[in-house]
């Protein structure tokens, strides 16, 4: 049973909240007249702090939820999420799915001149070591550091802040000689302009919404075309209307908000 008959070659998407919703942004300047449908898991936000069986179980649970809304394609636009989880949801789904981290890796390969490439996300992504290891297996050099205020600083609205300087700064002082920067977190492209003015523009900063996207596109095309805008239904598993308010700090929300109880997201694990 799919979505809606008016919805077609949807994509699906999710993140543990709304940071997710900058990959959703990007996914659909490349890919317009596209629909999406986008779960927000704002019942048990955040992922990067629960132990990653806990965040498998989740995911799992989402992707069984979207695939049997007739997505042609999954996104999972949670770097804890993507860190964790991605192979199983990989094995399991019968749609390509994607996660935010190989491209950023990707990216980052293709950026650095010397070598040496930082990361910054949450703790459960950096302690997870899913940045680290890919680099460290394409023979770069890599240094990490989780930065959990960071999330908070952007939600409410202070990422051009002089708290939200004070910081970046803080979490980057003792970082090496880098020369590339990957934003391991769907919420640090808002603070692209901070994140820059700290690290300087000798450093390259690599925002995997973005080259997310830029997979995605190339994998499944922009069709169908027409004329009109491609549409998006949102499923929240919080409060809609705090969920709405989240979503206008970091740049708005589009289409449909649909309240979904959690309980319908239980799927358990598979071995």
């Amino acid at each position: 049973m799919t979505i809606s008959p008016t919805l077609r070659n949807a994509i699906g998407v999710f993140d543990s909240g709304v940071g997710g919703l900058t990959v959703l942004q990007a996914l659909r300047r490349r890919m317009p007249h596209r629909d999406f449908v986008y779960l927000g898991d704002t019942a048990r936000v955040p992922y990067g702090r629960k132990p990653p069986e806990m965040v498998v179980e989740f995911a799992l649970g989402i992707s069984d939820f979207l695939c049997g809304k007739g997505i042609e394609g999954l996104v999972v636009a949670c770097n804890t999420a993507s860190a964790v989880a991605l192979p199983v949801l990989s094995e399991r789904c019968p749609v390509p799915v994607w996660g935010v981290i190989d491209p950023g890796v990707e990216a980052a390969t293709r950026a650095t001149h010397s070598g040496y490439v930082g990361v910054i996300g949450t703790k459960g992504t950096i302690g997870s070591s899913a940045y680290q290891r890919r680099l460290e297996a394409r023979g770069l050099r890599a240094w990490a550091q989780a930065c959990p205020m960071l999330v908070h600083v952007v939600e409410e609205g202070l990422a051009e802040s002089p708290e939200a300087e004070l910081l970046v700064r803080q979490y980057l002082s003792g970082r090496p000689d880098i020369d590339t920067l990957i934003l391991g977190c769907t919420h640090y492209p808002l603070l692209r302009g901070v994140l820059q003015h700290a690290v300087g523009d000798r450093v390259t900063l690599v925002d995997s919404a973005e080259v997310t996207a830029e997979a995605v596109s190339a994998a499944l095309g922009s069709s169908p075309d027409g004329p009109q805008p491609g549409r998006v239904v949102h499923f929240v598993t919080g409060d809609p209307l705090a969920f709405t308010h989240t979503a206008n700090v970091i740049g708005g929300v589009e289409g449909e908000i649909i309240s979904l109880p959690v309980t319908e997201l239980a799927t358990p694990v598979t071995n």
